[in-house]
């Protein structure tokens, strides 16, 4: 009796074969994070990269203009008005914005995700507390309640960061709050009660995977969102003091002379704009190649 040959196993890509590869086929993904990437490469090198000590003055070397503009290769991109290397100077600020962005949007989705998601999966008394502090934040004007409290305690890299990450915290607890309200009532929430599931692992195990893919996104955006915050606190002169290299000190440094030497707030504000719109394209393309729909 002749023996029929084994079977041959045909497996499909893996789970992160196909995250791969909605990754890299992904274009605004993939435009954002090589951007982002290489913002982030600059500021750890920074050190290296910089061809001059960004607090270094040199009144003799003033409003020295770039190369484009008939500057010299000595510096770059010029120097301001207290002839510092605008470059390097650049350089550190990508350090600056990268440090406040990141950490202020963990603090604040720390707040926000754990009282959006108990708001949505306990409801009841602890539903209406958490609605009731996020009415009493959203009455609060961000950028005047930043100017008051950064102007009693005193401007600085620390002070800022903590102020932002205690004001942006509303948008995280509304969407987690909603994205659990979704979940909650599930098949596979109440099969993990009926087994006898603990509620932080029915949180960590079977909420929190499930409503990630909003995380990304409000982190996305509330990490460019604090970025911009920076600047704008910093252009008003109560955000990063002088001589830290930020952005929008430097927007507001050339501000001045703006009608005549315009490039002391066009480079700055295209780096941050390029900076920005780079975090917006990365959060947005995770949200689709992470989206249950498309894991296929």
């Amino acid at each position: 009796m002749t023996a029929f040959p084994d079977a041959l196993e045909i497996t499909g890509p893996t789970p992160g074969q196909q995250l791969r590869r909605r990754m890299f086929g992904h274009q605004g993904f993939m435009i954002g994070a090589v951007f982002l990437v290489l913002l982030v490469i600059i500021a750890l090198l920074a050190p290296v990269l910089a061809p001059h000590d960004p607090y270094a003055q040199s009144l003799s070397n003033r409003m020295v203009r770039p190369v484009f503009m008939g500057g010299t290769w000595e510096h770059p991109l010029g120097t301001d008005h207290l002839g510092r290397d605008y470059l390097s100077r650049l350089i550190y600020g990508a350090r600056v914005s990268l440090l406040i962005g990141a950490v202020a949007a963990l603090i604040s989705g720390t707040i926000g995700t754990a009282l959006g998601v108990a708001a949505g999966y306990f409801g009841g008394r602890v539903d209406a507390v958490v609605t009731f502090l996020i009415n009493v934040r959203l009455a609060m004007p961000v950028v005047l309640v930043a100017l008051a409290v950064v102007a009693i305690l005193g401007g600085s890299l620390s002070v800022v960061i903590g102020v932002l990450g205690l004001l942006l915290w509303d948008r995280f607890a509304v969407v987690m709050r909603a994205s659990t309200l979704q979940i909650r009532g599930r098949e596979f929430v109440a099969a993990a009660r009926a087994v006898g599931c603990s509620t932080p692992r029915i949180l960590l195990s079977e909420i929190m995977p499930n409503i990630v893919n909003n995380l990304i996104v409000v982190v996305t955006l509330e990490m460019a969102h604090a970025i911009l915050l920076e600047a704008a606190l910093s252009f008003l002169g109560v955000g990063v003091q002088p001589p830290t290299p930020s952005w929008g000190l430097m927007v507001s440094e050339g501000k001045n002379m703006m009608l005549f030497e315009p490039w002391l707030v066009l480079i700055p504000g295209a780096v941050l704009f390029v900076l920005v719109l780079a975090i917006n394209l990365m959060g947005d393309g995770l949200r689709d190649v992470t989206a249950p729909e498309n894991r296929n």
